[in-house]
């Protein structure tokens, strides 16, 4: 039923608790003295411990107090010459001791204690249960109230030819102003967590519909895909019909690589995109599960490497050999390379001169919800055609 920890110096004593609660069903270790309790607390999980107040070396309010830091959910009993002595109260004050039992040899008082502590607690982690339940419930609600309000929109952020410097792509970046989900990782981790990633590739399609006519052609539009969308290749593809008519300016970019050979059917996900016209992308090559082999069996479209590798790529020479060698293995595989996060002209400059094709970042644009006047803002050319 329950594994309990008797601490006592006195034999006799252990020997009755040890007698009693066994009898009861519960499993009992025994324990001399305060060090040996502590060690056998790391290395077992404990339900219930018996102390004796008076032990040689650490008391046994002492033990308890370590007790409850190493095992904060083992219930702490302490046995007391007498109930009312003023150091023990103030344990149980502080909440170091949940009981203090008089030190008697009476085996009625001590099933009663024992059974009561763990009746009560068997109690409160109903109640807690129930409660999270019922936070999780409302969780789920807020969550899908902030999904059909306006406070979750899509932001646009250019994307430039690194040689002629037109406009070649938009980024599609979720936004959301939301008190209880603010911003986009709050979003994704409260869908994940309640089944609802379908709900929000519904808005984020919606709201990309929305502006795939105001983007003139035949500029792409670059659209992050949950790697779990790609478990189910006719889902992902009735997810994505809305965009049926823009699909061969669509590029979907895939993240977290790592957890798609973990994902049933994702190939054949893929191919059903690819066949529809999108284009794919390998998002944040650099960061997380970056992995060489996926990045060979998708064979995408574009190569985005993750900021870290961008950054300072000025003054680092092995930045700039690695995104050499990885603009050689996009020319070789007819792709295209896009750097993200570039913030200076310094960093613009030696991406181009690596054969970058493609540039990301603060220095170009910021998000927005005018692309238009964002691009004016930063004094970025007119858009125009471009040529793949």
């Amino acid at each position: 039923m329950a594994r309990v920890l008797a601490l006592n110096d006195d034999p006799l004593a252990r020997r009755f608790i040890h007698r009693v609660l066994e009898r009861a069903g519960h499993e009992v270790i025994e324990a001399t003295e305060g060090l040996q309790a502590l060690r056998i607390a790391t290395e077992r999980s404990l339900d219930l411990a018996l102390v004796d107040l008076d032990l040689p070396g650490m008391d046994g309010v002492e033990v308890l107090q370590r007790l409850r830091e190493i095992q904060p959910s083992c219930l702490r009993v302490l046995l007391a010459p007498q109930v009312d002595l003023p150091v023990a109260m103030v344990a149980v004050n502080r909440g170091e001791v949940n009981l203090i039992i008089e030190e008697a040899l009476d085996t009625s008082r001590l099933l009663e204690a024992v059974s009561g502590l763990l009746q009560s607690r068997i109690t409160m982690q109903e109640v807690l249960r129930v409660q999270d339940q019922a936070a999780t419930a409302q969780e789920a609600t807020l969550l899908l109230d902030c999904l059909g309000s306006s406070a979750v929109q899509i932001a646009l952020q250019p994307i430039l030819d690194a040689t002629g410097g037109w406009v070649y792509a938009f980024e599609a970046l979720l936004r959301s102003n939301d008190p209880i989900f603010p911003g986009p990782l709050a979003l994704l981790s409260a869908a994940e967590k309640h089944n609802k990633l379908d709900h929000i590739d519904a808005v984020v399609v919606e709201r990309v519909r929305a502006w795939m006519p105001q983007i003139p052609h035949p500029v792409r539009l670059f659209l992050n895909l949950h790697p779990d969308a790609l478990a189910d290749p006719i889902s992902v593809c009735a997810r994505l019909e809305p965009l049926f008519p823009w699909s061969e300016r669509i590029v979907l970019e895939i993240t977290e690589r790592g957890r798609l050979q973990s994902i049933d059917r994702w190939e054949e996900s893929v191919r059903a995109l690819t066949g529809l016209g999108f284009s794919i992308a390998v998002d944040d090559l650099g960061a997380g599960h970056s992995s060489l082999a996926v990045l060979a069996e998708l064979q995408p479209s574009y190569i985005k490497v993750d900021m870290t590798i961008v950054r300072g790529v000025d003054h680092d020479p092995r930045k700039r050999r690695l995104i050499a060698l990885l603009c050689r293995f996009a020319d070789a595989t007819q792709a295209r390379f896009v750097a993200e996060g570039v913030e200076t002209q310094a960093e613009a400059q030696a991406l181009i001169e690596c054969g970058a094709h493609l540039l990301q970042g603060y220095h170009f644009g910021r998000p927005g919800f005018n692309p238009v006047l964002a691009m004016e803002e930063h004094g970025i050319p007119p858009l125009r055609s471009v040529a793949r």
